[in-house]
C-alpha cells in the first residue's frame, strides 16, 4: 500500500467513527469532539517538530499550553479600571526596578572578572529583589482585593479574542527562548525532568497570581471569535427558527450545531495552515538539516552546523504551536481554569498522539491527534455499553454488576494501554510512519 492510499484510509476511517457518534449518540456531541480533535491535532504537531525533527524530549506541553490560555485571558478580556489606577503604578515601579536590575548585572559580567564580579551580583540582585518586592506586594494586595469575588486583577486588552491566538504562540515562545538557553545543553533525560519541572512551575504561578489571571478562582465569559454566533441570539431569529422547523430539528439542538460548525472552520484554518508550513519545512533544506543532527549530532557538528543553536530553534517554534492550540482550546471552553493543566496526564495523552501517529511525520501527528483524543472521550460511554451487555443478564443488584458498571470511568485508560499496546506491536514507527528519502 502507496503512503499516500494509507493516509487517505486512515483518515477514512476516523471520519467514519466520527459520523458513527454523529448518528448513534448526537451530531452535537460528533463536532464536540472534531473540535478538541483539532487543537489536540495542532499539539500533536507542535510536538512533532521538537521530537520528529530533532529529538528533543519535552514534558512540559502544559505550561507552554497555560502560557497560551493566559494570552486568551490578557487579549480578550476588558481591562479593570479601578484596579488598574490602584496597582499599575506599582507593577510598573517593580517592572522598572527589574529591568535595572538585569540590566546591571549584565553590565558587571561584561565589565568585570574574579571575585569582585561575583559579589557585586551578588549585592545587585539582592537589592534589586527586595526594593522590587517594596513596589510589587503593596500593588497586588490592592489589586486583588478590590472586589475580588467579581474582578480582582488587571483585566485585559479588550481586543477580539482570535489575536490572542498569535500572542499565545508568542508567549510560548519566549518561554521556550528562556528554558532553551538554560536546559537545551542537557541530556535528554535531563531536559525532560527540567521541561516538566518548569511546566509545574508556571501552572503554579497562575493559579496563586491572583492579580493576573484570578488564579483558582478562573476567568470566565471571555468573548467568541468572528464569525462563531452565541447560541441566544440566533435561536431568537426568526429565520433560523424556519430552519430548525424546515430540518425537523430543535432550535437549541440546532444552534449548538451551528456554533460548533462555526469553531470547526477556524480551528480546521488553522490546523491546515500549520500543517502546510510543517510539512514545507520538512522538506525544505532546513528539514533535511534538523534530521541529520537529530540521527547523528556528532557528524553534524563536524560538518559545521550549529547543533545547540538548532535545536533551540526547533524548541521555540515547537513551544510557539502549542501556545497557539492552548489559546485555542481556552476560546473553545469560553473560561481560563489553572487548576484544570494537568502536566502528568495530559502530556502523556499529547505523546501518546505523536507515538501512536507516527514519529516525524506530521500527517501522522495529526491522525494521532485525532485517534487518541476519540477513544479518551468515548472509551467511558462504550465502556459503559460493553459492560451494560455482558452483564445484562445478572439481576440488577447484583454487587459485580454495580462495581463493573461504576468503573467504567476507567475503561479510558485501559483503552490507551491497549491501543499502545497494539500499536507499537503491530506498527512500532507509527500508524504513518516517517518517510525516508
Amino acid at each position: 500500500m502507496s503512503n499516500r492510499v494509507r493516509i487517505s484510509s486512515l483518515f477514512a476511517f476516523m471520519a467514519i467513527l466520527l459520523v458513527t457518534v454523529g448518528v448513534v449518540q448526537s451530531p452535537s456531541l460528533a463536532l464536540a469532539i472534531l473540535n478538541l480533535c483539532l487543537i489536540s491535532a495542532i499539539m500533536a504537531l507542535g510536538i512533532n517538530i521538537q521530537w520528529g525533527y530533532a529529538g528533543l524530549l519535552n514534558v512540559g506541553i502544559m505550561g507552554f499550553a497555560a502560557l497560551g490560555g493566559v494570552a486568551a485571558v490578557l487579549v480578550s478580556k476588558e481591562p479593570v479600571a479601578e484596579t488598574i489606577a490602584l496597582g499599575a503604578p506599582g507593577l510598573l515601579a517593580a517592572l522598572l526596578v527589574a529591568a535595572v536590575t538585569i540590566a546591571l548585572i549584565v553590565w558587571v559580567y561584561k565589565s568585570m572578572k574574579g571575585r569582585l564580579r561575583s559579589v557585586l551580583v551578588t549585592l545587585i540582585v539582592v537589592a534589586g529583589f527586595f526594593t522590587a518586592r517594596h513596589f510589587f506586594d503593596p500593588a497586588v494586595e490592592a489589586i486583588e482585593s478590590t472586589d475580588s469575588a467579581a474582578t480582582g486583577y488587571l483585566g485585559g486588552l479588550g481586543l477580539p479574542i482570535i489575536f490572542s491566538w498569535l500572542v499565545g504562540g508568542l508567549f510560548a515562545g519566549g518561554a521556550a527562548w528562556l528554558i532553551g538557553k538554560v536546559s537545551l545543553g542537557l541530556r535528554s533525560d535531563y531536559l525532560a525532568i527540567a521541561t516538566l519541572g518548569i511546566s509545574e512551575i508556571i501552572i503554579a504561578v497562575l493559579k496563586n497570581e491572583d492579580w493576573l489571571t484570578r488564579g483558582v478562582k478562573n476567568v470566565t465569559g471571555l468573548p467568541r471569535p468572528y464569525p462563531v454566533p452565541y447560541e441566544v441570539e440566533i435561536q431568537q431569529s426568526p429565520a433560523f427558527q424556519s430552519w430548525a422547523t424546515y430540518f425537523g430539528m430543535d432550535v437549541v439542538e440546532l444552534s449548538s450545531i451551528v456554533v460548533k460548525l462555526a469553531y470547526s472552520g477556524l480551528f480546521a484554518v488553522v490546523l491546515l495552515i500549520i500543517l502546510l508550513l510543517c510539512e514545507s519545512a520538512l522538506r525544505s533544506p532546513w528539514g533535511r538539516m534538523m534530521r541529520a543532527i537529530r540521527d547523528n549530532e556528532t557528524a553534524a557538528e563536524a560538518m559545521g552546523k550549529d547543533v545547540k543553536g538548532r535545536h533551540l530553534q526547533v524548541f521555540i517554534l515547537g513551544s510557539a504551536v502549542v501556545g497557539i492550540a492552548g489559546a485555542m482550546l481556552t476560546t473553545l471552553d469560553g473560561q481560563f481554569t489553572p487548576g484544570t493543566y494537568n502536566p502528568l496526564r495530559f502530556t502523556f495523552l499529547i505523546w501518546a498522539m505523536v507515538i501512536i501517529g507516527g514519529s516525524g511525520n506530521n500527517w501522522g501527528a495529526v491522525l494521532g491527534g485525532f485517534l487518541v483524543w476519540f477513544f479518551w472521550v468515548e472509551a467511558e460511554p462504550v465502556g459503559l455499553w460493553f459492560i451494560d451487555l455482558v452483564t445484562s443478564g445478572m439481576d440488577e443488584t447484583n454487587p459485580l454488576r454495580l462495581h463493573l458498571l461504576s468503573s467504567a470511568a476507567y475503561m479510558r485508560l485501559m483503552a490507551m494501554g491497549i491501543i499502545m499496546l497494539l500499536v507499537l506491536r503491530f506498527a512500532p514507527k507509527g500508524l504513518i510512519p516517517e518517510s525516508r528519502r
